[in-house]
């Protein structure tokens, strides 16, 4: 394979402060702001800023004056080419820490879905954008596909 995972993946808010705070905050990310050359470079209406989410990736985040389109919410499948984005985490153990910081904040909830060789918790970002984090799947079974909506037993709540 000619590539190594992907560059950037640029996404709207209505509030950069907000969205950089809440990946700080959860996924212990480095966010990045040219501040005014970036906005002059834009036309003054548009604030770039820049949210490291791994190595070599990062999202590139537009704050566009009048725009509105980060306010819009429809059901998945019905966002247009790019649905939502999938984050990696780099262990198990910052997986779960991660995940408790999504719960705690209120973007997730507690289910983990087994797909199989990966395993992952959907949340939502404070401007609403579906987004989910996946780890490896430490159970995975060779050759064993999960469907959506399958509970990860590691996770699963007992009975007893």
């Amino acid at each position: 394979m000619l590539l190594d995972g992907f560059n950037h993946v640029a996404i709207l808010t209505k509030d950069t402060e907000r969205l950089h705070a809440f990946y700080r905050e959860m996924f212990d990310a480095t966010t990045g702001d040219p501040g005014e050359a970036g906005a002059e470079a834009h036309g003054g209406d548009v604030r770039v800023s820049f949210i490291q989410v791994g190595p070599n990736s990062e999202l590139n985040v537009f704050e566009i004056k009048g725009n509105t389109e980060a306010e819009r919410q429809v059901p998945i499948f019905e966002r247009g080419r790019i649905d939502h984005l999938a984050l990696h985490a780099e262990s198990l153990e910052a997986f779960e820490t991660m995940r408790d910081r999504l719960i705690a904040a209120g973007a997730a909830d507690e289910f983990v879905t087994d797909f199989g060789s990966i395993l992952s918790v959907f949340f939502r970002d404070p401007d609403g954008l579906e987004c989910e984090l996946c780890v490896t799947n430490p159970d995975a079974r060779p050759g064993v596909v999960n469907p959506p909506g399958t509970p990860a037993a590691r996770y699963a709540k007992s009975s007893s």
